[in-house]
C-alpha cells in the first residue's frame, strides 16, 4: 500500500483539506501519515482522515525516508519557514528521502515559485491527487 506523509504546520489548515481529499479520492487504498510541526497541526491532520500521526522534528526525521510520497507546501524543504516550526533537520530529511516529493507553490513563505501561477488552492490539490494516480500506475 502506498504511505503518503502529508507535512504542515502553524493550524494545519492547508494538510487537513490535502488529508481530506485524499481520503475522499482513494479511500482506505492509501495510507496517510500526517507529520506536524506542531501538535494543532497533527491533531486537524488526524481528524481529517489521517491513518497515523505524531509531531515535531524526531517524528519527520525519523520517519521521511519511509514514505512513497511526501506532500506539502514548497515551505517543507526550507530550513526556517512556516514562521520557523521548520527547522533545518525537518527540511533535510524531506529532501533527503527518496520519497516521491508532491509539494504546493503556496507562497507564503517568502519564496515564489516562477511560471507557477496563482491558482487557488482547491486547483493545486486536484492537480495534486492527479500526481497521486499517476504515481500508483508507477
Amino acid at each position: 500500500m502506498l504511505k503518503v506523509a502529508v507535512v504542515d504546520g502553524q493550524g494545519g489548515g492547508i494538510g487537513k483539506v490535502v488529508t481530506e481529499r485524499l481520503r475522499k479520492e482513494f479511500g482506505e487504498n492509501l495510507e496517510i501519515f500526517a507529520f506536524g510541526t506542531n501538535a494543532l497541526a497533527t491533531s486537524a491532520m488526524l481528524r481529517a482522515g489521517a491513518n497515523e500521526g505524531a509531531t515535531g522534528e524526531n517524528a519527520i526525521v525519523q520517519n521521511m525516508a519511509a514514505m512513497d510520497i511526501i506532500v506539502g507546501t514548497i515551505g517543507v524543504v526550507v530550513a526556517h519557514s512556516m514562521l520557523g516550526e521548520l527547522t533545518p533537520a525537518m527540511a533535510e530529511a524531506v529532501g533527503r528521502s527518496k520519497a516521491r516529493k508532491l509539494l504546493l507553490p503556496i507562497n507564503r513563505c517568502g519564496i515564489t515559485v516562477i511560471g507557477a501561477g496563482t491558482e487557488p488552492l482547491p486547483h493545486l490539490i486536484d492537480a495534486l491527487l492527479a500526481q497521486i494516480k499517476e504515481s500508483w500506475r508507477d
